[in-house]
């Protein structure tokens, strides 16, 4: 046997190894068990949002009869409760370790609905392991937040919007019910598919089952807190737009970092903040508009959906994460969406590749890591090093915004293939 032969006879065993469901599978189980025992274990409290927050909210309802959403007002919409509540199944102790459980189970239906697609050596084992990558990037962050829910079922719609809009729509409203930004998957879809009547009532039905719903366990206008709970929050400590103003703290110009208990986050005042923090509204409205039109002016075009919905999803993505004036680690997460869409049908569907940024979010999530959990002590203290990687975290959001901008202008500028 010559050393050619010998050569492509290893490469063809280490691919049948690496594509095998079996590796898959055990690389994805490994990778949740590992980031549970950190959620469990890390002095700083990488689950402290679920162990503090929202395990006292569903104390608050189990003992005094209060619940969040419903009872009072709240800043999640209603079906964030849903997992917060089931976690609660085997009782308080418990409460941390099911909810570790419960985020791996939903997280496993996406990886399972990801691996059906197509064949795996082929499309979807790459993007199967650009996820396990991710998830080690971002670290513990990616389970110890209710994103993880949304993000897992949005996962879902994405990959099945194509070819089934209703149920991927309805995917998409109940991720949306759970934490507000998949309601821009919604929008990307009726843009870019034709069937947008069906994408379009099969939203508003979901959304009417949840308020039915909402309605029938004593909820009111508490139903839609969320909306308002949020607008009076200041400039976030991580927020994208707080860049230079964390930055004027570090050399002491006027910038100061206070934790507001009413938001339970760490925001910052001094000049220039209330400025930047009023601006991002109208920043991100600009944003998503911009968005609009090129997804509109693109669609009228007739590229096939393969081609236009998944830039629509990552700009709307990354628009929300980047113009937005609170920065909270789990954001990064919400990136696995259009970026595993992408990679799968730049391979089943010839669309756009998706390389650069699968690349660009795996820098994001390791940044992202780096600063929270292991040294947000640090950043509080503005230690230079981790303000540096803070800021090189949030200018990849920045780029990753303009290369999802570039790549829809390039796709509205390219000749559509003949019918």
């Amino acid at each position: 046997m010559t050393d050619a032969a010998l050569g492509s006879g290893v490469r063809d065993r280490a691919r049948a190894v690496v594509t095998h469901p079996v590796t898959l599978w055990g690389a994805f189980v490994l990778v949740h068990l590992a980031l549970g025992l950190l959620c469990l274990t890390h002095p700083s409290l990488p689950m402290g949002d679920v162990t503090i927050v929202y395990e006292f909210w569903m104390h608050r309802g189990v003992d005094d009869g209060l619940w969040v959403g419903l009872d009072t007002a709240w800043v999640y919409p209603l079906l964030a409760i849903v997992p917060m509540a089931l976690s609660a199944m085997f009782g308080w102790t418990f409460y941390a370790s099911t909810w570790l459980t419960l985020a791996m189970a939903v997280d496993a239906v996406a990886f399972a609905v990801l691996l059906h697609r197509g064949r795996p050596d082929r499309a979807t084992t790459p993007a199967a392991w650009w996820w396990i990558a991710f998830l080690v990037a971002v670290g513990p962050i990616a389970l110890g937040r209710i994103d993880t829910f949304a993000t897992a079922v949005a996962v879902v719609g994405v990959l099945v919007i194509v070819g089934r809009p209703a149920l991927g729509s309805a995917l998409f409203t109940i991720a949306a019910w759970m934490k507000v930004w998949p309601a821009a998957l919604v929008a990307a879809a009726v843009i870019a598919l034709r069937s947008r009547l069906v994408v379009l009532a099969a939203a508003a039905a979901t959304t009417a089952v949840v308020l039915g719903v909402g309605l029938a366990l004593g909820g009111g206008a508490s139903l839609f807190s969320f909306i308002t709970e949020q607008t009076g929050r200041g400039l976030q400590i991580e927020s994208p737009l707080a860049l230079p103003a964390m930055w004027a703290a570090w050399a002491h110009a006027g910038t100061s970092i206070y934790y507001d208990h009413d938001i339970l986050t760490y925001q910052l005042r001094g000049p220039g903040t209330q400025l930047a923090a009023a601006l991002s509204t109208p920043l991100l409205a600009a944003a998503v508009l911009a968005i609009v039109v090129l997804g509109v002016v693109g669609a009228r075009r007739g590229p096939p959906a393969a081609r236009m919905l998944p830039l629509l999803v990552l700009a709307f993505t990354i628009a929300l994460i980047t113009f937005n004036k609170v920065g909270s680690p789990q954001f990064a997460v919400w990136l696995a969406v259009p970026i595993l869409f992408g990679l799968v049908t730049a391979r089943l569907e010839g669309g756009p590749s998706f390389r650069v940024p699968a690349v660009l979010t795996l820098l994001i999530g390791a940044l992202t890591q780096v600063v929270y959990p292991y040294w947000y002590g640090k950043l509080l203290g503005l230690d230079t090093v981790v303000l540096v990687a803070l800021s090189a975290r949030n200018v990849l959001y920045v780029l990753l915004f303009a290369w999802a901008i570039a790549a829809l202008v390039d796709e509205i500028r390219t000749e559509p293939e003949p019918a």
